[in-house]
């Protein structure tokens, strides 16, 4: 049996990436930095493992996979997208594939102004995007969002400024930190998460789904068939070029997709997909270790999200507290 680790289990997008891979036929293995992760719970094996700034990180990863055999890694958080990318071919030697695109396309992904520029260049349409500190009343009409250049996590760090004296007032509140953030077109309409499958710098599918948020994260979403929109994610991946998954996020105006943000991983609503019949770890894994080609049949679906509570035992926290690592039979799946 193939070994697939996947780390960033207490958050949604490594649980997102765990429910994906649960009945696949894998042995999964667990990875967080923290021991309440609620993803640590729910597979037969996992570690605790160091936050992706520390020096240890990659070395303990080598460590654990080695011990593991561990075939595949998914990993769940952006911090450790550029640390792997760097030290792929580590990984290799000892007979891991890191599914991580090139340090190349996660720049180009995690900047905002990059992300404006490389898509411009291929012929995408993009939300006219300026650095904030160059940015005059000329430039694009209001309304106008302000977000962070470099990074960012749902709606932390993005003002949206309906005139001029919104604007002027955001502009004096960040000081000198104007030139970490970016003046993005602001575009209404329906928006969109959009799942896509890379392998052999080839796109081999994409999933369109229709979305409502709260709070930054998708609250609903609605898988739709929409040649328009399933193209113009097909430009965007063929531009970049990922490796594995690759999530685009848009919105629809007057019948024109606006791409304004890439990940360059799985997604939170990897497993919402997977509810449709586009299982993206799954697909990656199959080609990957067994050289089977991506399939899928998308059906359109509600998908309706919610809190799940996840009952752990006490001696399992403090297991692993204490040891750094629980093997367990029997697990309850998020």
């Amino acid at each position: 049996m193939y070994n697939i680790a996947v780390s960033g289990v207490g958050g949604g997008v490594g649980q997102s990436i765990l429910k994906s891979l649960e009945n696949s036929g894998y042995n999964i293995i667990a990875l967080d930095g923290e021991v309440l992760a609620p993803g640590l719970y729910a597979s037969k094996s996992s570690y605790l493992i160091p936050y992706a700034n520390n020096p240890d990180y990659i070395a303990s990863l080598l460590d654990i996979f080695e011990r593991e055999k561990v075939d595949l890694f998914f990993p769940g958080l952006d911090a450790e997208l550029m640390p792997l990318a760097l030290n792929k071919d580590l990984f290799s030697k000892i007979g891991t594939t890191v599914v991580v695109s090139s340090p190349e396309v996660i720049e180009i992904s995690d900047n905002k102004l990059q992300t404006y520029i490389k898509l411009t260049e291929a012929g995408v349409t993009v939300p006219t995007t300026v650095d904030a500190k160059d940015f005059d009343l000329n430039m694009i009409n209001f309304p106008i969002i302000i977000k962070q250049k470099v990074g960012g996590a749902r709606s932390k760090n993005i003002f949206l400024a309906k005139n001029e004296d919104e604007w002027n007032a955001i502009r004096a509140n960040m000081g000198t930190t104007i030139d970490k953030y970016i003046v993005m077109e602001y575009i209404e309409g329906d928006e969109y998460t959009c799942g896509s499958v890379n392998l052999d710098n080839m796109c081999k599918g994409v999933i369109v789904m229709r979305r409502i948020l709260r709070d930054g994260d998708t609250h609903k979403c609605f898988s739709v068939k929409d040649e328009l929109i399933e193209q113009s994610v097909r430009r965007v991946v063929e531009a970049i070029k990922p490796f594995g998954a690759c999530n685009v996020q848009l919105r629809v105006k007057d019948n024109v997709p606006y791409i304004f943000e890439i990940n360059a991983r799985c997604s939170g609503t990897t497993a919402s997909r997977t509810l449709c019949g586009f299982n993206e770890p799954k697909m990656i894994a199959d080609f990957i270790l067994k050289g089977l080609t991506p399939n899928y049949t998308i059906e359109e679906k509600t998908i309706l999200r919610y809190w799940k509570e996840h009952v752990v035992e006490n001696n399992l926290v403090s297991h692993l507290k204490s040891t750094g690592h629980i093997s367990q039979e029997h697990y309850s799946a998020l």
